[in-house]
């Protein structure tokens, strides 16, 4: 747990509570496509952009769980999550083909770990973009906000392609929380798909705070999903609050909200990203679908 003993502490034992969630469901586990593991310098720096409290944060953001690699894997697998992901993100040109060759050697050692990659608009990525493919990625991370870059660059435009074709989601950090950014929001991004109508786009933490806008647009584009990472948190709610007006379409588009905690860079418990969606309380057939069964489709999880 963390190391600065200042995050937000459950009051209960999160693996009873997990198991008897998932008992309870009748569940063979959870899977969480919102999970960061990334090369220990890189992850590193990211912990200490949050100790920082860096102007992308906006906020106090202690760490959870800050431990070695294999403690965390180890807590993740005992929390019973079957599948997760190890989404990394460039900040600057020439880093995404060396995140994408330690994502793949990750998940080679990592059997329960969806093959992630991710890009940077610059002149190499469409062919490490290819490369990441052809190694098999299964999931690609794009953060809007930390690249500082519209996802609409022509720099971009064969990535689009390649991953459009491919059929591979991309989780995509693209709302304005918890700082916006010039590029961040639901315009740049239905630029985006008027051209590449069918991207299959995971919008990362529900597209927080423009909440409402992100699902006008998923009327529109059936490839779009969302990602629960961080909504209906304490955290969270305290400062972008899910709209009261938004919970039909909230349960309406329960075939395409996947479950996503943040981990290991969250203030609070892994069991309460669970029990903040419990306590919604719109069925436990909503509860499946999101904390298992729609990945489970999606990602060919058997």
């Amino acid at each position: 747990m963390c190391e600065t003993g200042t995050a937000v502490p459950s009051g209960k034992d999160d693996n009873a509570y997990l198991a008897a969630f998932r008992d309870r469901l009748g569940l063979p586990g959870i899977i969480d496509v919102h999970t960061h593991f990334m090369p220990e310098p890189v992850m590193r720096k990211v912990w200490a952009y949050f100790d920082s409290a860096g102007p992308l944060t906006a906020r106090t953001w202690p760490i959870a769980y800050r431990d070695d690699e294999q403690v965390r894997l180890k807590t993740l697998r005992d929390f019973g999550v079957r599948a997760f992901s190890s989404l990394v993100y460039p900040h600057k040109p020439e880093m995404g083909a060396w995140l994408n060759a330690w994502t793949a050697e990750f998940a080679e050692r990592t059997p329960d770990c969806l093959h992630t990659a991710t890009f940077y608009p610059e002149p190499a990525a469409e062919s490490y973009v290819a490369e990441a493919i052809r190694r098999g990625a299964q999931l690609f991370k794009v953060h809007v906000q930390v690249g500082g870059f519209d996802p609409g660059d022509p720099l971009l435009d064969p990535v689009w392609g390649l991953i459009q074709d491919a059929r591979i989601p991309v989780v995509t950090h693209c709302g304005s929380g918890p700082v916006p950014g010039e590029f961040t929001g639901p315009g740049p991004i239905a630029a985006l798909l008027r051209r590449f109508p069918r991207l299959p786009l995971i919008v990362a933490h529900m597209g927080a705070p423009e909440y409402t806008e992100f699902f006008d647009l998923a009327e529109k584009y059936p490839d779009i999903r969302f990602d629960t990472t961080m909504t209906f948190t304490d955290f969270f709610e305290e400062v972008d609050p899910f709209p009261a007006g938004e919970r039909g379409r909230l349960h309406s588009l329960g075939d395409r909200i996947l479950f996503g905690s943040d981990f290991p860079n969250i203030p609070y418990t892994y069991g309460h990203a669970v029990e903040a969606l419990e306590r919604l309380d719109l069925g436990d057939e909503w509860l499946r679908k999101v904390c298992y069964q729609n990945a489970a489709d999606l990602f060919g999880i058997a």
